[in-house]
């Protein structure tokens, strides 16, 4: 369809969200109507969502400002059996007590890009409230009976498993019917009538809505995304360095959080031809706004990055940590400095520590390998000097007055570490 009557329609589409849905002029006219309450799950397989998952929270975010509730499904239940949806292996069986720590972890982002006060408060809520509660004879008696194995085989997870000859328990067969009941569930405790995911969540959707309709003879609706690539047609989210986490706390350990700085230059490295794309999905810049920045030429583009990473980072960290990110960013490129706001990495002594150890270390180089790789190239630095022996080791000449030195692989990557 080429217009809609709703708000909500008009911001999806317009931003680039559609790739499918079940019922386009249903959906529109339902959403029209005002009041429409939708949800997507976050299963709790680590202690913080990545930028992967940020397409799907900036979705809730437009469901809310368009008038609607958005409900924050967190898959404490469904963590327990691990979505087998574009898995080619199952997923680790995690202990309720690793699911309670992921699960606090990820709830934290939410309150960041969604109000929990007003008309149209958005609702945060646990699977396992209903989920840990079933009878498997009543569950079987009462869904199971909705659910053909003809058409379970045919959901391309399933699908995609069998044609590779690789095993798929019986508890991953069960997801899509738990994943169903949890839009049934919804759908009788806050009226839920949308279902938004990425387009691998399809078959979970199409099965939660049938449901839905055969039980209690409501037509109620399922959207998707696009799978989101870069331009070079990488995955979304993803780095040398690894996921591109959300969360920024400490706590809640160093392989699952990104500082302000780093998620800002995230974005700041966008691809020239993703910038228009980012900007409609990942802010809530006008659209006219966008379309002026996205068609900037040669070297203007870095203005665009600049103003994408900014509006990004403010969404999640704040204005005053984007702003500090851009400093940083200036004073480090253009004038060579070791700012504050960079990667800090804190170690005991200089003792053992060389050139490939503190680019390993501080994440810039994954292995040594790849560390003596940045040496051959002429791209590790130490202290904006460049290191021709990948053992050259940190001395104490190399730090400043605050005992810190500073790593650098290329030009845009930095990090500090601070001996104590």
């Amino acid at each position: 369809m080429s217009t809609y009557q709703s708000e909500l329609m008009k911001r999806l589409t317009e931003r680039g969200f559609l790739y499918q849905c079940t019922n386009e002029k249903g959906l529109d006219e339902r959403a029209a109507k005002g009041g429409l309450v939708g949800y997507i799950g976050f299963d709790c397989t680590a202690p913080s969502l990545h930028v992967g998952s940020l397409v799907q929270i900036m979705m809730l975010r437009h469901l809310q400002k368009s008038g609607g509730r958005p409900i924050v499904l967190l898959g404490g239940g469904t963590t327990k059996i691990g979505d087998p949806t574009d898995k080619d292996k199952s997923r680790p069986i995690l202990t309720e007590e690793l699911i309670e720590y992921n699960k606090n972890g990820i709830q934290t982002v939410f309150e960041k890009f969604l109000d929990f006060d007003g008309p149209n408060a958005a609702v945060m809520v646990n699977n396992a409230d209903w989920l840990d509660k079933l009878g498997y004879i009543e569950f079987l008696r009462d869904m199971g009976v909705h659910f053909t194995v003809n058409r379970m085989v045919a959901l391309e997870s399933v699908k995609r498993r069998l044609d590779r000859e690789q095993p798929m328990t019986f508890l991953e067969f069960n997801y899509t019917l738990l994943q169903s009941y949890d839009y049934l569930e919804l759908n009788r405790r806050y009226d839920c009538a949308l279902q938004l995911g990425g387009s691998d969540q399809w078959g979970n959707i199409i099965g939660g809505a049938d449901l839905t309709r055969r039980v209690e003879g409501k037509e109620v609706y399922g959207f998707t995304t696009p799978l989101i690539t870069t331009a070079s047609g990488g995955k979304m989210g993803k780095t040398a360095e690894g996921a591109m986490w959300l969360n920024s706390d400490p706590k809640w350990g160093e392989a699952f959080v990104k500082s302000p700085y780093d998620y800002w230059q995230f974005w700041r490295n966008t691809e020239d031809a993703d910038v228009g794309k980012f900007l409609r999905l990942f802010t809530d810049l006008p659209l006219d706004e966008i379309a002026k920045l996205e068609a900037f030429e040669g070297a203007d583009i870095n203005q665009a990055k600049i103003r994408l990473a900014n509006e990004a980072t403010t969404l999640l960290h704040g204005a005053n940590a984007a702003a500090r990110a851009e400093d940083t960013a200036k004073t480090t490129f253009e004038q060579g400095g070791t700012a504050e706001g960079l990667p800090t990495f804190d170690v005991d002594s200089l003792d053992a520590l060389t050139a490939i150890s503190s680019a390993v270390l501080t994440g810039l180089a994954s292995s040594n390998g790849e560390a003596r790789r940045h040496v051959k190239a002429g791209a590790l630095k130490i202290n904006d000097e460049k290191v021709s022996d990948p053992f050259q080791p940190i001395e104490k000449n190399d730090l400043n007055k605050d005992r810190i030195v500073k790593i650098s692989v290329g030009k845009k990557k930095h990090a500090l570490i601070r001996i104590g």
